[in-house]
């Protein structure tokens, strides 16, 4: 939960920033603090969520830092962001690894990887693991079908409901109600702002990202992981319904649907994280809050890993190779399921829950 010395501080400078009013026209933010007088843990909660992080208001604020004012609003919400990240999270005793994201990531999908090829080898033997499989079937000699499913499916509904908690509890805290929920235009504007990425284009120019001058590199590159992430799932479901109703057995030929799709998928994700990556490592510090980049990094690192093992696994995957690749893209793919609801995949449902919030406000004004 935020400490009441971080809210007090929030408040300091929700309050100067709404008698300023410089930078309503930057994002979303600025027109929800402005229908506010006074700031409750829940407005805050909703406007930190609110924010994109285009840092445009910090650049343009003449009450930054070094000001006796010290207004930061970036830094200000990530410090909020990743306390709502850890508060709304369950189980409670599972909400510290928010605090040392990078090393969780690392560790948990090491064990997973570890997991995998130990039941592998044991099962299996070193034969199948490092033997060459060709034709129908040949990723499940080494994985069988149902120790490739199973798991994954069970891990996959544990974090959506873990998801969908946290979310409950998100609306739930700032003023939600129910029939809030069913209301679709709303549920429309929200998801269009949310696809289009419509507050990472700042007042139009582009976000101050990585520094002081406008740019919608850091929009394109979110583009590509968000996009290549669908695609990803896309080619899963795809795959699904050809093994479940059509009969047809992975792996599929190069030019199948769920091969094309995987791997436009795959190299989007590879463009994207590599940018964002890239961007991160020459941001500006100063309006960045520590734990929210230590989240950054490994989700996009985790990520990339996932689809690079994935991309090398179509490549290599009727040579020798194949059994260890299939067990490494296993063990990175478990490591994405298992820390989605405790790193910063879940600042996907907040920032829509929030976006729903700022849509049904913008509609009754």
């Amino acid at each position: 939960m935020p400490s009441a010395e971080l809210l007090k501080e929030a408040e300091r400078q929700m309050t100067i920033c709404n008698a300023c009013r410089y930078c309503e026209g930057y994002c979303a933010v600025f027109p929800a603090m402005e229908l506010r007088r006074f700031f409750t843990k829940g407005d805050l909660t909703y406007l930190a969520n609110l924010c994109f992080d285009c840092r445009d208001c910090y650049y343009a604020c003449q009450y930054a830092p070094p000001h006796e004012f010290a207004v930061n609003v970036p830094k200000l919400f990530a410090e909020l962001r990743a306390d709502t990240y850890q508060d709304y999270s369950w189980p409670a005793i599972l909400s510290s690894l928010f605090k040392h994201n990078k090393r969780a990531v690392g560790v948990l999908t090491g064990a997973a990887m570890a997991i995998i090829l130990l039941l592998v080898l044991a099962f299996q033997g070193p034969a199948v693991l490092f033997g060459v499989h060709v034709g129908e079937g040949s990723f499940y000699r080494v994985v069988p079908y149902l120790a490739m499913t199973v798991p994954f499916l069970i891990i996959a509904l544990y974090g959506v409901a873990v998801l969908l908690l946290g979310s409950f509890r998100f609306w739930r805290d700032t003023s939600g109600s129910l029939g809030d929920v069913v209301h679709f235009g709303a549920l429309r504007r929200a998801t269009q702002d949310a696809f289009g990425l419509s507050y990472l284009k700042g007042a139009g120019v582009g976000c101050n990202y990585p520094d002081a001058a406008f740019s919608h590199a850091r929009r394109w590159f979110h583009h590509l992981v968000f996009y290549g992430f669908l695609l990803d799932f896309g080619s899963t479901t795809l795959a699904a319904f050809y093994d479940h109703v059509l009969g047809w057995v992975a792996p599929y030929p190069l030019l199948s649907w769920p091969v094309m799709l995987g791997t436009l998928g795959g190299v989007g994700l590879l463009a994207g994280t590599s940018g964002l990556l890239y961007q991160k490592w020459l941001s500006d510090r100063e309006p960045a809050e520590q734990r929210m980049v230590n989240m950054d990094i490994a989700f996009l690192v985790l990520l990339f890993l996932t689809s690079a093992t994935g991309m090398l696994l179509l490549a290599l995957r009727e040579s020798p190779a194949m059994g260890t690749l299939l067990v490494l893209h296993l063990g990175m793919v478990a490591g994405v399921f298992l820390t989605a609801p405790y790193g910063k995949f879940a600042h996907v449902v907040y920032r829509y829950a929030a976006l729903v919030r700022n849509s049904i406000e913008q509609a009754r004004t």
